[in-house]
């Protein structure tokens, strides 16, 4: 009898392991997703937002306005559009995040001059894209992305 407890006990131990083990499997993934989900959403809408300045004299004559030289207009559209796909396919997601990041602080200080959070010039959405990016440098692109396929990428421009 007290061998068969045993037994018993044992084969309850290795169920709740393998759930336990499950669970994490599922997990992680779900973290990965996450993190797909991430870079995706800020890659649309810098690759939109982006592209949406190339050719735009509104554009030129508005950062010329803010005391910004109008030629940086093409810049300021790749520095944009360029990361959003970079982040999207999961190539140098870090150095993306690191520019758009640069991008959002000029948003919020610059641009608007951080004057509220929300309401007329809130900076509510940048902060949000700002944080967003700060997650992706610290925590990188998760396993569903191209530099984890490719594996030749060094960790720290993943």
């Amino acid at each position: 009898m007290n061998r068969m407890n045993h037994i018993f006990f044992i084969g309850k131990i290795k169920k709740i392991l393998n759930k336990m083990t499950t669970s994490e499997i599922k997990e992680k993934i779900l973290n990965d997703v996450v993190f797909l989900g991430l870079r995706l959403a800020m890659g649309v809408i810098f690759i939109v937002h982006g592209y949406s300045k190339f050719g735009n004299d509104g554009f030129v004559g508005w950062i010329s306005s803010m005391g910004i030289p109008g030629e940086l207009a093409i810049i300021i559209a790749l520095a944009e559009v360029i990361p959003g796909i970079l982040l999207i396919i999961g190539v140098l997601n870090r150095i993306s995040a690191s520019v758009i990041s640069i991008i959002m602080v000029g948003a919020i200080f610059h641009v608007k001059g951080a004057q509220s959070i929300t309401g007329d010039k809130g900076i509510e959405f940048d902060l949000i894209l700002l944080a967003v990016a700060l997650v992706i440098i610290v925590a990188g692109p998760g396993k569903i992305s191209l530099a984890q396929i490719i594996k030749k990428i060094p960790r720290c421009l993943h």
